[in-house]
């Protein structure tokens, strides 16, 4: 065959088919770079090219114009033609240049060249200028900050929004009677502005002090001091002698949820409860220095917030808020059990230093006492006499959360969440826009990846949540709207609330994210130590890490994990800080104080951020489990210690534990034969059904962990291995139940509440078996 016989058949049949055999070609080089296909696939799929090209060739040469003899296609070289084009083809796709591998934009995402601390700094100025409670017009232009942010760096965004039910303070009064000749005193429940406040002009914007949900109504009775208001404390009064009933009780913020002070001194029998923020924990002791020329709070601070007892808006439990939707009364609510049943009110150390110096009695223990230049605590009751009272307005307000989106590339369906809230009591530079801020460098890092050709695998979302303040009220509605999708489609929840405080790195996580932690930390340079690492600052002489759960009701995790059963983590720089929730958590706070080079922020967006390019690029999800396992037999221990002699068994418990430690050994193994599978035939032979098997069952395991029934008397929360305490909704306890039904026992110490313990170490050890059906992937 002459050369011109050659040129013009092949020019005819590319003419013909180039743009369907680029169709087939394209598909067939995108199942090669996501390494899918099985060496069976391939051989179909080209088999099928060439058959499909030779037939399709054969009926376009009958539609030709004739041509002469010498031209006229020959078909044996015709199929040369085809074989040789199609394997050039196929050696083209396979010998060009791989994409990078995903962990170059790891280190591209930590490195200086995309940190920016200024940035960071012009949002969380941006964010405090103003007071921005929850439902407040300045709150909903917060929100559209972050969006129009969002959207600037090139995020799919949107706002959620939802009506909730909130309360505000109409009026509230507190006055104290001493006996005579001492005048009676009434506060102003006042906090002062201190001299060169930049923020004078927008201070008349802060909400009177009070809490939200507090009962409206009036209380009056002489004054007894409580201590922190936990159950111990109220029964070391007792063993004391002392009476609290029909008393207003005294407490001091801290060791407790404050919803919890309030509901102990109700089952006390208190009628009313004052909470004041002693100097010793939150003044700076006897130092008399406080902001702005420290980081104390002033003597007239004030630390609000909410005292409901629940998660999300009160009146529609378990179901959004979206608009009509079906509401509880006011009375239903309170029949709940979550809203307090007396009137209650913060103050300032002040305030609490005058109302001190009116109690009597016996004198308290050394460690209820206050700092070295404190008066003397004594317990009462009386002699000094309070009247309380507080009117609170109830409204439906509407509240804002914001989603950003960036989809995955090959897995859109799965999802790793980032959540902040943005709503704050104040200004809220701590709480919570030092989260806020770092969520928006996460936003524009990765807007810089994008730009750099990087696709997550799987889909990545970033939350700004609102009314966290109030009781978890964003992120739970939108949990208990998409609870569906989010049970079957989630693989992690990653949340920052007070981002940063102070130094010292700190974390909480759902065990089999522990190691993923400990790895991540050791990447990402210390801010307050250029020579070492955040790990190498965390473990300080230990040989490894402190590691929180989340059991708490604390922050925006807690729907994610408690409710839904979600692996979690919560991080944070710094800790328990003096001006939180007062009007003096703000700006400047944190740029004297809390971070004034912003580098804790850039450190915090780089750990937060690479957990989630972690979760979103990895092949296989990095859960282990064996980590799990591990830390439910230290609590199991416990437990056993605890009801040791009582007739309680907790052999189920260990049972179904070492259950899960064999389910976690068998994943891990079969994890590790699929990566060393290696070189050129692992491309085929790995295969995607396995792949996406395995890590679901990595993903579910913790959904398992969660009842249908909850916690007794708590159905909301799920969750029965990490869920809050009875009486400290911030207190983190590992199977909550367990420990609930241990500490009702003590009390009543009676055959069938020790029965009742025995079934809750039954119902624990049945979810933790189920975890291990589900890792193990088999039925039984």
């Amino acid at each position: 065959m002459s050369i011109p016989d050659v040129c013009y058949q092949m020019r005819a049949l590319f003419a013909f088919k180039l743009k369907e055999q680029s169709r087939h070609f394209s598909l067939l080089r995108l199942k090669v770079e996501r390494n899918l296909p099985s060496s069976k696939y391939t051989e179909q799929r080209l088999r099928h090219n060439h058959t499909q090209l030779n037939m399709t060739s054969l009926q376009e040469r009958r539609s030709m114009p004739t041509k002469p003899s010498m031209f006229r296609i020959n078909s044996t070289a015709t199929a040369l033609l085809i074989a040789t084009t199609s394997l050039s083809i196929l050696l083209f796709i396979i010998t060009s240049p791989p994409p990078p591998p995903k962990s170059s934009y790891y280190s591209l995402y930590i490195s200086k060249s995309l940190s920016d601390n200024a940035t960071i700094s012009q949002h969380l100025f941006a964010l405090t200028r103003r007071p921005h409670v929850a439902g407040s017009e300045a709150n909903a232009e917060a929100a559209a900050y972050v969006l129009s942010t969002f959207n600037s760096y090139n995020l799919r965004s949107h706002i959620v929004s939802y009506d909730v039910s909130l309360t505000y303070p109409l009026s509230r009064t507190l006055k104290l009677t001493r006996p005579p000749p001492d005048p009676a005193t009434t506060f102003d429940l006042r906090q002062e502005i201190y001299p060169g406040d930049p923020y004078p002009d927008v201070a008349n914007e802060v909400l009177p002090t009070f809490h939200a949900y507090a009962k409206s109504g009036t209380a009056a009775g002489f004054a007894a001091y409580v201590n922190y208001g936990r159950v111990e404390d109220y029964v070391t009064l007792k063993e004391m002698g002392v009476n609290v009933s029909g008393a207003v009780v005294l407490a001091r913020y801290g060791e407790i949820y404050r919803g919890d002070i309030v509901e102990n001194a109700y089952e006390a029998g208190a009628v009313g409860v004052v909470v004041f923020t002693d100097r010793k924990d939150y003044g700076g002791g006897a130092s008399h220095r406080w902001f702005p020329d420290d980081k104390w709070m002033p003597p007239s601070g004030v630390q609000v917030g909410t005292v409901y007892g629940g998660a999300g808006d009160p009146t529609t439990p378990g179901w959004p808020s979206t608009s009509p939707c079906e509401r509880l009364s006011n009375n239903e609510v309170e029949r709940r059990g979550d809203v307090p049943l007396i009137p209650s009110l913060p103050v300032s150390a002040a305030d609490g230093d005058i109302i001190m110096r009116s109690i009597g009695g016996q004198v308290a223990n050394d460690d209820w006492q206050g700092s070295a230049d404190a008066p003397l605590y004594r317990v009462g009751t009386g002699p000094g006499f309070l009247n309380l009272s507080y009117t609170g307005n109830q409204i439906i307000a509407t509240i804002q959360n914001v989603i950003g989106v960036i989809e995955g590339a090959e897995e859109p369906d799965r999802f790793v969440i980032l959540g902040n809230h943005r709503d704050a009591w104040t200004f809220g530079a701590v709480d919570p826009n030092s989260g806020t801020a770092a969520l928006l460098e996460i936003a524009r890092r990765l807007g810089k990846l994008q730009k750099k050709g990087w696709k997550p695998r799987r889909t990545i979302v970033l939350c700004n949540w609102d009314a966290e303040e109030y009781g978890l009220v964003g992120s739970t509605e939108w949990v208990e709207e998409n609870r569906e999708m989010l049970a079957s489609r989630v693989v992690a929840y990653l949340n920052a609330d007070c981002a940063v405080s102070g130094s010292g790195f700190h974390a909480s996580a759902t065990p089999q994210l522990d190691e993923l932690l400990k790895q991540i930390t050791q990447q990402v340079h210390d801010p307050d130590n250029s020579s070492q690492t955040v790990y190498g600052s965390w473990i300080g002489t230990r040989d490894s890490p402190v590691i929180g759960r989340l059991g708490s009701g604390g922050s925006d995790y807690a729907a994610f994990v408690q409710h839904v059963g979600v692996p979690s983590v919560d991080m944070f720089f710094g800790g328990a800080y003096p001006v939180y929730h007062s009007m003096y958590d703000a700006f400047v706070w944190m740029e004297k104080f809390g971070d004034p080079m912003f580098h804790r922020h850039v450190a915090v967006a780089s750990i937060w951020g690479l957990l989630a390019l972690k979760l979103a690029d990895e092949e296989f999800l990095p859960f282990n489990y064996l980590s799990y396992a591990c830390e439910l037999q230290k609590s199991a221990k416990e437990i056993e210690d605890e009801v040791s002699g009582k007739g309680v068994t907790v052999i189920p418990l260990y049972k179904s534990i070492g259950k899960l430690k064999k389910a976690a050994t068998k994943i891990k193994s079969q994890i590790k034969a699929l990566e060393e599978s290696s070189g050129w035939s692992s491309m085929w032979k790995k295969d995607p059904i396995k792949v996406r098997e395995l890590n679901d069952r990595l993903m579910m395991a913790e959904r398992a962990f969660t009842d249908k029934d909850g916690l007794f008397g708590r159905p909301w929360y799920k969750h029965l291995i990490y869920g809050p305490s009875k009486h400290d909704d911030y207190g983190s306890k590992s199977f909550p139940g367990i420990d609930d039904a241990i500490e009702k026992a003590k009390s009543l110490n009676t055959l069938e509440a020790w029965r009742f313990v025995q079934h809750e170490v039954w119902r624990a050890s049945r979810v933790v078996t189920h975890a291990s059906l589900v890792l193990s992937g088999e039925f039984t």
